[in-house]
């Protein structure tokens, strides 16, 4: 491992580190939310709202990080959220992230928006592998990703549904995001400053969107804003009954990605989903909508035991970890962490942020008193009480 990854500590350090790897139009896009970016700062602020409650004079020599997760065991509680696009960030793109997962025996999420294709994705890890989609308006893509993941040897299918439009993501435009990256008079001094990403971009050029370039022409002929790309291409007229669809099609665990209401969660339930990812997308589509944490609870008491709950938002803690299972979830994931890794030293900074945060989550269970990821429930955390 490079001496700059080993000195990072902590999942702050592996962001200020990508911050200093990356031109300024791709650390924005990774860091960046909507609006004023109220949402994107409660989704982590949220959790110190909560105190944890430990348990002393414990056999704490054996500890079991391990769960079940839609019918997979899976080494610990947490796994990698889908994101789009990993080769803005870096140019091992998404298999860098995939074969950290399967060192750590967990989820590798892969985006419909991703640069590599899910048949590739698959040939690097045996550990279990989720395909996220979004219902577009082409059907039949939908309808092939389903028997794609299916050759490829998917366990699980997860539908986003919080896009309905691309939310207010103002970072992006005022640092001039674009895919693929195009190099403009704002930016073009940010990526003279960052030589390494700029001679690996200009020496492989392959931002393709690789699992629907076959069938959309998702970056017509030249460069176009994000945005502008979400807009065009998502179906703005998708409804339950095209959840339920697309649920009956698949033939495995259907997770709905994006949901923070209990009414919502029942309605997943009720069309067959296996599990839900309690998100609001990172903070980036509605301000002002909760954080992650504070609806775990409310959906837990509702639907605990007939879907699994992921806590899918804010989380750069291992206390974060133990504070979203003590509130009901099965397990959490996230995007940026792993991101800031894959940014900082592809790989083997995805590799650092997993292994600190599995650190962290031991270290933090053993004080609590905690043998194993089912000790973990409601007794052990509380209201922090601010009077």
């Amino acid at each position: 491992m490079s001496p700059r990854l080993d000195r990072c500590k902590n999942i702050a350090d592996l962001r200020e580190l990508a911050r200093k790897r990356l031109p300024a139009p791709m650390f924005h896009y990774i860091d960046g939310g909507a609006d004023d970016e109220l949402t994107l700062g409660w989704n982590t602020t949220a959790f110190d709202r909560y105190e944890l409650l430990p348990r002393y004079l414990r056999n704490i020599e054996s500890l079991d990080t391990s769960t079940t997760l839609l019918g997979q065991k899976i080494d610990v509680p947490f796994f990698l959220s889908p994101t789009g696009m990993s080769r803005l960030f870096h140019h091992e793109k998404e298999p860098a992230v995939a074969r950290a997962a399967d060192k750590f025996g967990t989820f590798y999420s892969l985006s419909t928006l991703g640069t590599t294709t899910l048949e590739d994705v698959a040939k690097v890890t045996d550990s279990p592998k989720m395909f996220q989609v979004y219902v577009l308006k082409d059907r039949e893509l939908t309808r092939e990703f389903v028997t794609r993941c299916e050759a490829a040897g998917f366990e699980s299918m997860c539908l986003t549904v919080d896009v309905p439009v691309a939310g207010n993501r103002e970072r992006e435009i005022e640092h001039g995001m674009h895919m693929p990256p195009k190099f403009r008079l704002g930016s073009l001094m940010s990526f003279a400053l960052h030589p390494h990403w700029t001679l690996n971009y200009l020496r492989d050029r392959d931002f393709e969107i690789a699992n629907v370039a076959h069938r959309v022409d998702a970056l017509g002929k030249g460069s176009m804003g994000l945005i502008e790309y979400v807009n065009s291409q998502f179906d703005h007229s998708v409804t339950w009954e095209d959840a339920e669809w697309l649920t009956s099609l698949w033939d495995g665990p259907m997770v709905i990605k994006g949901l923070q209401t209990v009414e919502d969660a029942r309605r997943a339930r009720d069309i067959g989903a296996r599990g839900i990812m309690v998100s609001n997308h990172g903070g980036r589509q509605l301000e002002t909508a909760p954080a992650p944490i504070d609806c775990i609870a409310d959906i837990a008491d509702a639907v605990g035991g007939e879907l699994d709950i992921i806590c899918d938002g804010g989380i750069r803690r291992g206390t974060h970890i133990i504070k979203a299972l003590a509130m009901g979830a099965t397990a959490c994931s996230f995007g940026r962490p792993y991101l800031y890794g894959l940014a900082a030293g592809g790989h083997e900074g995805v590799m650092r942020a997993l292994t600190l945060m599995k650190a962290e989550l031991e270290r933090d269970m053993a004080l609590m008193g905690c043998r194993s990821v089912s000790e973990i429930s409601s007794d052990y955390i509380r209201v922090h009480n601010s009077g």
